[in-house]
């Protein structure tokens, strides 16, 4: 990827020297997910956005002075913090073009554990994004995961991983988690996981859409850093976890997607940058 000397983020909160008594939320991208949320659209999301911020100009975001990642030797810690202000900027802009605001996610740097305001958990879990504080959390240890676990290197992989976690944030802004939530007691589990899925591979093309707008804006990536990308969305596809995990595949437990879902919806994503494209539970059959 060629980020140096791009933009960094503002909205880094850096807590990696805090030690470890705090603890942290979660679930991760691949492997666990600390809130399951979904969409149902009727409208086209550019309409959506422009709804739901319209309806809700009267909230403001908090603005914090942050730790962010000053030390040139981090490499990854200003990566993702590039990759974060790519999206604000890549998200803004669309916002913009349905004439609203769009509310910043932070996101949080940590070591070992800390805290959220969706509860506690650990690094094991993996990057999440948590609602309730509208923060994207990832313990940078996760990259070395990438790489080595889940054979899935590359600046781009770890770049794909912050975006897919800022779609949910994208998700979450257009009112559309509570919507879903609201179902999950009356659904069984096999078919609450159908929507999951739909969430996740939503997740997924806005990632994609986010690649295909940085792309036309700025040039970072080539097409070994798409395939990167689309390495590490093979990796973490429910029928590839599950396989190495039990030997054999159980669809209906699929929370996130297969592999080939997966890489599929980011390759529409970003092949389209359209977001009136991505209404992934209408493929599923699921409105």
């Amino acid at each position: 990827m060629r980020w140096r000397g791009e933009r960094q983020s503002d909205n880094v909160e850096d807590r990696r020297g805090m030690g470890g008594g705090k603890a942290v939320v979660g679930g991760g991208l691949g492997v666990v997910v600390i809130v399951i949320v979904g969409l149902l659209m009727g409208k086209s999301p550019t309409a959506i956005i422009g709804d739901v911020m319209n309806n809700n100009s009267s909230g403001t975001t908090t603005e914090q002075p942050y730790n962010t990642t000053t030390d040139p030797n981090d490499t990854t810690g200003q990566l993702v913090s590039m990759v974060l202000a790519s999206t604000e900027d890549v998200w803004s802009d669309i916002f913009r073009e349905a004439d609203a605001g769009y509310q910043k996610p932070v996101l949080v740097l940590f070591r070992g554990s800390t805290e959220t305001e969706c509860g506690q958990g650990h690094q094991a879990m993996g990057p999440f994004y948590c609602p309730a504080d509208s923060k994207v959390y990832i313990d940078l240890s996760f990259c070395t995961e990438l790489k080595e676990k889940f054979k899935a290197p590359g600046e781009a992989a770890i770049a794909y991983v912050i975006a897919h976690e800022v779609g949910h944030h994208i998700q979450n802004l257009m009112g559309t988690s509570a919507k879903v939530q609201s179902m999950r007691g009356r659904l069984s589990e096999a078919q609450y996981n159908k929507y999951s899925v739909a969430l996740e591979l939503q997740a997924d093309f806005y990632a994609g859409i986010w690649a295909n707008r940085a792309q036309q804006a700025r040039n970072i990536f080539d097409q070994a850093d798409i395939e990167a990308a689309l390495r590490a969305a093979n990796a973490i596809g429910d029928d590839k976890l599950q396989k190495e995990a039990q030997g054999y595949v159980v669809p209906d437990a699929f929370t996130h997607g297969s592999s080939a879902q997966r890489m599929e919806w980011f390759m529409k994503g970003y092949k389209t940058g359209d977001l009136n494209q991505g209404n992934t539970f209408r493929a599923l059959g699921l409105n």
